[in-house]
């Protein structure tokens, strides 16, 4: 059963489970198509409504799909697997250093591997613009969705 729900209680629910998981899978498709998923660290920012960000290196090969094809869908899940939310947007590739300082402030520690595969000085913002989110109560049967203006 699909119900509906407002945007406010989805990206509570959002926040709630990033906060739990501290992870999420980005999905993205290079320019031929195919898909390519990986973890990521992803944070909402307060007074950012229907928005998500995660920092990547300019460098990595996700950037330059981005580029060419912005859609993508993120996966974040409660760790008992009772509640996933799926996030279908589009992704802006931004390099200013009042948002980074802003989403750096978010995650704080999270990012360790990423600091390990990356010099601190060479990272920008990936701003996913929501555009629907559905989540799934698995234990209930229940789906959510949300349109995002």
């Amino acid at each position: 059963m699909v119900k509906r729900c407002s945007q406010h209680d989805m990206m509570n629910k959002i926040e709630e489970l990033i906060e739990v998981s501290r992870s999420g899978v980005l999905a993205t498709a290079d320019k031929s198509g195919r898909p390519h998923v990986r973890w990521m660290t992803p944070v909402t920012l307060k007074g950012r409504a229907g928005v998500l960000f995660a920092v990547t290196s300019p460098q990595f090969a996700k950037v330059m799909e981005l580029k060419a094809q912005p859609r993508v869908q993120w996966m974040i899940q409660h760790p008992s697997l009772n509640e996933v939310v799926t996030i279908s947007g589009r992704v802006n590739v931004i390099d200013n250093p009042a948002l980074k300082t802003e989403v750096m402030d978010a995650l704080g520690a999270r990012l360790l591997v990423f600091w390990k595969l990356n010099r601190r000085s060479q990272w920008v913002v990936l701003e996913t613009v929501i555009e629907e989110a559905t989540l799934f109560m698995t234990m209930k049967g229940e789906k959510k969705t949300v349109t995002f203006a």
